[in-house]
């Protein structure tokens, strides 16, 4: 429960400076942890946060390109700062070397050789990447690895 309490101390941290991006920012993240936990009736542990962390900043990767599209520069400003806010609680992400080498593992744990294999590398491969790669960086070197 380490993330959670986490949260909490910059949640407070962030309302006693008045940093109304990162309160905000750690609300939705917080909120969004409460809704998983009532809706399985589960108490949620660091590694059920980090995917609910990263969905939450893909969301925001993926307005952020609409916001550049439609020249909303203010909302591009905090966009970035809230991703910046996100980031902090996610581990390092991996780089394509450790992703690459990852990917072959369970190529060879899976026994796959062709891409009518690649729901069945995805689903082995992305909960051992869960919070530290995308989805669609996964994606690409897996069709990469099969073609």
């Amino acid at each position: 429960m380490a993330l959670k309490k986490e949260l909490l101390n910059d949640l407070k941290e962030a309302m006693k400076s008045k940093d109304e991006i990162k309160k905000k920012t750690i609300t939705i993240i917080r909120a969004a942890i409460l809704q998983q936990e009532k809706d399985n009736k589960v108490e949620l542990g660091d590694e059920e946060i980090l995917p609910i962390i990263s969905k939450q900043l893909k969301q925001r990767k993926d307005v952020l390109e609409d916001f550049e599209k439609a020249g909303r520069d203010d909302l591009i400003e905090e966009t970035k700062k809230e991703m910046e806010v996100l980031q902090a609680y996610l581990p390092q992400p991996l780089s394509e070397a450790e992703l690459e080498t990852i990917v072959d593992e369970t190529l060879a744990e899976v026994g796959a050789t062709s891409m009518k294999d690649m729901g069945k590398i995805m689903k082995a491969v992305m909960p051992k990447v869960a919070g530290k790669a995308d989805g669609g960086d996964v994606n690409k070197i897996v069709r990469k690895k099969l073609s």
